[in-house]
């Protein structure tokens, strides 16, 4: 069986080589029991390693250098017992289009099929470390994908695979979105 660490590399890359992240852009983590691997702070998706994963514990204990979203992602997991992975991107469609901070609906069959309506939630950049992780935890306990106005995307799964297929059916919903708009048929 596949180290759980392995895959979130693979992941992980996926999301910078498709355009869903910059290179040292969101992050991405697993659960495997009372563990939570996450990626680190500063993670660069073009050489990471399964190492460089960081165990937080499903109890709250933070493991030294995780991401500054590992809380946020822990409080994903407390919300929704069925979350087994959760992937942060910054999808510029998706972030553009909702940058005025009203929900999105997506135009197209599989969006609206997969999520009719992703909450959007606006945070103070000032004080997205305190509020975000409560905020975006609420939201994605009845949907599968939120989005943090200006900032990216998180989306849960039960498995990291899942979690990647919302991620890029929303973006794709976005690109759709915006070329209708574009075209004058949204």
């Amino acid at each position: 069986m596949q180290d759980i660490r392995d895959a979130l590399v693979q992941y992980y890359r996926w999301l910078r080589r498709y355009g869903y992240n910059d290179s040292h852009s969101g992050n991405i983590s697993a659960r495997n029991d009372d563990t939570m691997w996450v990626t680190p702070t500063g993670a660069c998706a073009d050489t990471i390693h399964a190492a460089d994963f960081v165990a937080c514990s499903m109890n709250g204990d933070i493991g030294e250098g995780a991401s500054g979203d590992a809380n946020l992602h822990l409080a994903i997991y407390r919300a929704n017992a069925r979350a087994g992975a959760v992937i942060h991107s910054h999808c510029p469609y998706a972030v553009a289009l909702t940058l005025n901070g009203e929900d999105f609906e997506p135009p197209d069959f599989e969006g609206q099929l997969y999520f009719p309506q992703v909450p959007v939630v606006s945070v103070p950049y000032a004080a997205y470390f305190q509020d975000a992780a409560p905020r975006v935890a609420e939201a994605l306990a009845a949907h599968p994908v939120a989005i943090v106005r200006g900032h990216g995307v998180y989306a849960w799964g039960e498995n990291l695979n899942q979690a990647y297929k919302w991620t890029c059916s929303l973006e794709l919903s976005a690109q759709t979105a915006f070329i209708g708009r574009q075209a004058g048929t949204c």
